[in-house]
């Protein structure tokens, strides 16, 4: 399938290996592995960061290669657990930074036209993740508004 805001298709990834348990080298313990993750979320980590901070620098210096294999929970199973959640989703915190970006930039760049372009469709997709996640994740009555992105991100 096609891209959104573009012609191309896109390029294949790796998948990840098809098992069920946690690997035999991977010996850690799943009280320690939450402590873990609740402890890096504390220290401002998203999600996906945590996950990667675990494959890399693991738990007592056992690599964790998968937090659900290793848990039975994913990671945001265990922030939600834990009382740990960030504010906002991970996916719309980096969209409306790179939104907030994008307008800065257009301030001292008005004649960018490409860029001009890069944030009208930035913000569509910020619209309409809003729009997905309103009631559920974020307030009811939130709205996209520059000016309070700004100070959200900020503070």
């Amino acid at each position: 399938m096609a891209r959104m805001h573009t012609r191309r298709r896109g390029k294949s990834g790796s998948d990840r290996p098809a098992t069920d348990e946690n690997p035999e080298w991977s010996d850690v313990d799943a009280s320690d592995v939450e402590e873990r993750v609740v402890e890096l979320a504390e220290q401002g980590n998203d999600p996906s960061q945590i996950g990667m901070k675990l494959r890399d620098e693991g738990v007592t210096g056992t690599p964790v290669p998968n937090v659900k294999l290793a848990t039975g929970k994913k990671v945001t199973e265990i922030l939600d657990e834990h009382d740990a959640t960030p504010d906002l989703p991970e996916d719309l915190r980096n969209l409306m930074e790179r939104a907030v970006r994008l307008r800065d930039h257009m301030e001292e760049n008005q004649q960018d036209f490409q860029n001009k372009r890069a944030l009208q469709n930035t913000e569509s997709k910020v619209r309409r993740l809003v729009a997905y996640y309103r009631g559920d994740e974020l307030d009811a009555d939130f709205e996209y508004d520059y000016e309070e992105v700004k100070e959200l991100l900020e503070g």
